[in-house]
């Protein structure tokens, strides 16, 4: 788990699609990096972790979970979207991140403890 500042500045990064971010690259270039989706998808459970009790959330970390739970899946949605191999990563990366969206939101995810989140 990272600590939470990185977390929240690796999302700050991600969010605002600044160069090397994999928002950037999917969205620009077509291109499915799976270093750079791993660094979103930890540093967004990272937070989901820290975050599940609080009462508040702020605006932009929402905006950032909304906008990657409802655009990645819809930016890679056509069918000649080069999607990375095997289909499985693919299809269980996108569930991953309506999970982490929706987990965010709550305050707690859908799973029973103890849950182990598979590295992708």
């Amino acid at each position: 788990m990272l600590a939470m500042d990185q977390a929240l500045k690796t999302l700050e990064h991600e969010f605002r699609s600044e160069p090397g971010s994999f928002l950037l690259g999917l969205r620009s270039d077509l291109v499915w990096d799976r270093a750079a989706f791993s660094r979103l998808e930890k540093a967004m459970r990272s937070v989901c972790e820290r975050m599940q009790e609080a009462e508040e959330l702020p605006r932009w970390l929402a905006e950032g979970y909304y906008h990657v739970a409802t655009d990645v899946p819809s930016w890679t949605a056509h069918p000649n979207f080069p999607r990375p191999e095997p289909r499985d990563y693919y299809t269980a990366c996108i569930e991953r991140l309506t999970d982490l969206a929706d987990w965010f939101f709550r305050g707690e995810h859908a799973y029973m403890e103890p849950h182990v989140w598979p590295e992708l």
